[in-house]
């Protein structure tokens, strides 16, 4: 989905810890503002499946770029998985994996909600691209208006380009009406930053707040 907001009303370059005037902030979601799976929620789903954990995550892992970049719905994604495990999943089961799968990835890291609300309230322009399913992408809609910040909101399921793949990072500099050196993409992988420096955009591989913190320029 991209969501294109009018040019901020304040002036970043007067911005307090503003650095670059030009630069287009565009974070990932996963493992940066948001956290990575559970334990909790990792034991959840191999539960709900009803097969070993040391078997299911090669099949759950398997088909989720496509499942991510929108080329199958929830429901195919899970048979999928099933038949790689060679299981059978039913409707009911399925419905309760789409759950545990969301509830998995639900949680979110204050201190970078809160970092997101100090840039947007200083004018900061920043985007968000996420590899991120359908059903997720709904649900994060539903529950965190922090999403509002972001000019362009790129989730995987809807713009058909999934990380590392060069398509990803070429919408998004579309989508911003931006040169790829206006941008520095954060990511928690190597191989994205990798990918998105390939494509003339700036990169910071993520650790912790305080580091990126320390990158832009902006105090504790």
């Amino acid at each position: 989905m991209t969501d294109l907001t009018t040019s901020p009303t304040t002036d970043p370059a007067t911005a307090a810890g503003a650095g670059p005037a030009h630069d287009i902030l565009l974070f990932d979601m996963f493992g940066v503002i948001a956290r990575h799976q559970s334990e909790d929620g990792r034991a959840r789903l191999a539960a709900t499946a009803g097969v070993p954990d040391s078997l299911f995550w090669d099949a759950y892992w398997g088909s989720r770029q496509p499942y991510d970049r929108g080329d199958i719905a929830g429901p195919a994604y899970w048979r999928q998985v099933a038949d790689a495990l060679g299981a059978d999943f039913g409707p009911a089961r399925i419905a309760r994996l789409i759950e545990a799968d969301i509830a998995s990835w639900s949680a979110v890291d204050d201190s970078m909600v809160a970092l997101i609300e100090e840039l947007a309230a200083a004018g900061r322009p920043i985007a968000l691209l996420s590899n991120i399913p359908e059903e997720l992408a709904a649900h994060y809609e539903e529950r965190h208006t922090w999403l509002r910040h972001f000019r362009v909101r790129a989730f995987s399921c809807r713009i058909g380009h999934a990380k590392p793949e060069p398509g990803a990072y070429r919408w998004c500099l579309a989508a911003l009406g931006t040169e790829p050196e206006r941008v520095l993409f954060i990511d928690d992988r190597g191989d994205n930053i990798t990918a998105a420096e390939a494509s003339g955009v700036r990169g910071h591989l993520f650790t912790t707040p305080a580091r990126l913190r320390d990158a832009l320029r902006l105090s504790a």
